[in-house]
């Protein structure tokens, strides 16, 4: 299906990717871009899971993360005695 760029545009759409059509009681028509999940890849588009990468995505924004560990014992210590954990 060939779309007008500027709908493609508005719906996040580009070449090759799926459409979903939805028809309601009033025969008015929805078209929206689709995009599946694999099922086991479905856990990290929980909103429990999003809400979690929107705080990291702040805390880093802010400045609020810890650089330089030169180990994986050392990142886990500084886990480990986090006061907002």
């Amino acid at each position: 299906m060939t779309l007008p760029e500027s709908v493609a545009k508005v719906l996040g759409v580009a070449e090759g990717d799926d459409l979903e059509f939805t028809i309601d009681e009033s025969g008015t028509i929805t078209v929206r871009g689709w995009t599946s999940i694999p099922t086991d890849q479905r856990w990290f588009w929980t909103p429990e899971w999003q809400a979690g990468e929107a705080e990291a995505d702040q805390q880093i924004a802010n400045g609020e993360v810890s650089r330089g560990f030169t180990s994986a014992a050392e990142m886990f210590a500084d886990i480990d005695n986090d006061e907002d954990v």
